[in-house]
Order: structure tokens, then C-alpha cells, then sequence
């Protein structure tokens, strides 16, 4: 049996320290100026990757539409962040390096989701992440200061099954990458700077499926993008281990990295998140 089984870049974005010293609280209503807008953000994602992934679907006609295999999967990834961010000309660097270990207390919320379907070898995809975290410490002659960052990306992409057999498959897609990352720095309880970047990234992707056994297959996947059109750069690869616990449900675990390298208009965002995730995949 063909385990469709597919989790991608699922950014679970963790900022890493301004300065190494003495943590600060987050000024307490913070968390309430924003709730509101990247609540309705985050809901305008989901509701697209919904969208983009059943409105093929829905295009097909009924007598069609049982030759489709559609599954969601809702994830969590372990992930680390290292990297640099600067938010404008002449500021200095925001320098992190953070494994998931160090840095989950500094979490304030996470969303991941990703759908994906099938009709023989048409191949189509979606995937939306949101990530918010915050890191408080002190700078010389111990000024607090506060750094939050919240990143939100969807991924779109549709392709073609170009090696089907028994044993192992081939995908060659393409699509685009949407992210919205913002940054701000608080010094004394004072906004320094505030930064938010949206940009698009096209990518080209490569999707192995390879049965192991009866119940067990793996994914291995890979994608590049950005040629200076949103970013300068952006690659992804992903591997898992699949396990078919009945005819809709499969388990799977595994590990991912995502890069990406963004300059423009004085903002520098090069960093990279990784580490093991985890899934769980209802089949339709």
C-alpha cells in the first residue's frame, strides 16, 4: 500500500538570547496589543491552506473524486534556531544559538499543520506554521532589554509523480514559500526597534516515498528556493520514518532543517531552525 505520509517545514521559530546575563520579564501587555491582530492573521493562513489544498479537490468531478487520496496532519517539531537577525541599518546584530532543550520556556504559542493529496500522479501540497517567542536579558551596564519574534509561513506546491512502482515513488514539484516574520526590541521598557517582513519564495521540491515493509515506509525530502526573488536563499530537507497503524491513521517520526537567507532594505535574516518532529496523519 502507498503511505502517503508527508510533514514539512514546520518552523517552530525560537529567538535565542540578546545578551547571556539576567532574564527579564516581558512587559504585561504585550501579549494583549497583539493577540487580537495575529489572531486574525493566523486564522487568514489556515483558512488558505485549507483552501489551496481541498479546492482541487472540489474541482473534479464527482464521478472523478474517488481517484483522490487526501490526508492532514497536525505536528509538532523539537526544533533549535541559530542565526542572526538585523532589524535596520546600523543596528547591531540579534545573535542566537539555541537548542529546543534551552530554549522551550521562552515559547509563547505554536500552530503547525499540513495537508497533502493525490490523483494517480498529480501531487499537490500545503503546509501553515506559526511561531511567537521572547527572550529578556541585560546589556552593558546591565540595561534590560527584551527581544520577541514571531514568524508565520504557508507553503503551497503542486507536481508530478514521475516514478511510480511497487516499492519506491518520485515527486518533482514546485510552488512558493509566504512568510511573515516580525521582530521587536524593547531596551528599559522602551520599543527600540520594530521590524515585519513579508516576502514570497519560489520552490522547486523533490519527494521520495519508500516502502519498507507491509506497515512501514519512509520520506525523504527536499526543497530550494528563494534565486534572490523573496529571499536570497531558502533550503529544506526532511526525512521520516512512516508506521500504518490502520487503513487512515499512520504515526511518524523523524527530522528537519529549514535555511533561510533574507537581506533587504537594511532588515538581514539568516538563521536556521532544526531538529526531530513528530506526526500523526489521518487518511481520506
Amino acid at each position: 500500500m502507498d503511505a502517503e505520509v508527508d510533514h514539512k517545514y514546520r518552523p517552530l521559530f525560537r529567538s535565542g538570547s540578546l545578551q547571556h546575563g539576567e532574564s527579564v520579564s516581558r512587559s504585561e501587555n504585550a501579549p494583549v496589543r497583539n493577540f487580537q491582530k495575529d489572531n486574525k492573521m493566523l486564522s487568514k493562513l489556515v483558512t488558505s491552506c485549507a483552501l489551496a489544498v481541498f479546492s482541487t479537490l472540489a474541482a473534479i468531478p464527482a464521478a472523478a473524486q474517488d481517484e483522490w487520496v487526501g490526508q492532514i496532519t497536525p505536528y509538532v517539531w523539537a526544533v533549535g534556531v541559530s542565526g542572526n537577525l538585523t532589524p535596520f541599518s546600523g543596528a547591531p546584530d540579534l545573535s542566537f544559538n539555541r537548542s529546543f532543550s534551552e530554549g522551550r520556556d521562552d515559547l509563547e504559542g505554536a500552530f503547525f499543520l499540513t495537508g497533502f493529496a493525490r490523483r494517480d500522479r498529480l501531487v499537490v501540497l500545503a503546509d501553515v506554521s506559526y511561531s511567537s517567542s521572547s527572550r529578556g536579558g541585560r546589556i552593558p551596564p546591565g540595561i534590560p532589554v527584551e527581544g520577541e519574534l514571531q514568524q508565520r509561513s504557508m507553503t503551497l506546491a503542486a507536481g508530478w509523480r514521475v516514478h511510480k512502482e511497487k516499492s519506491w515513488s518520485l515527486d518533482v514539484l514546485g510552488g512558493a514559500r509566504l512568510w511573515n516574520i516580525k521582530a521587536n526590541i524593547d531596551v528599559a521598557g522602551s520599543r527600540l526597534a520594530r521590524v515585519e517582513k513579508s516576502f514570497t519564495d519560489p520552490v522547486l521540491a523533490l519527494r521520495a516515498n519508500i516502502q519498507l515493509g507491509p506497515r512501514w515506509s519512509a520520506i525523504a525530502y527536499f526543497d530550494v528556493g528563494g534565486f534572490g526573488v523573496g529571499s536570497d536563499q531558502t533550503i529544506q530537507a526532511l526525512i521520516t520514518a512512516n508506521y500504518q497503524v490502520n487503513d487512515n491513521l499512520f504515526l511518524s517520526a523523524g527530522y528537519r532543517r529549514l535555511d533561510v537567507d533574507y537581506e533587504n532594505g537594511g532588515t538581514k535574516i539568516d538563521w536556521t531552525m532544526e531538529g526531530p518532529l513528530l506526526g500523526l496523519t489521518w487518511r481520506f
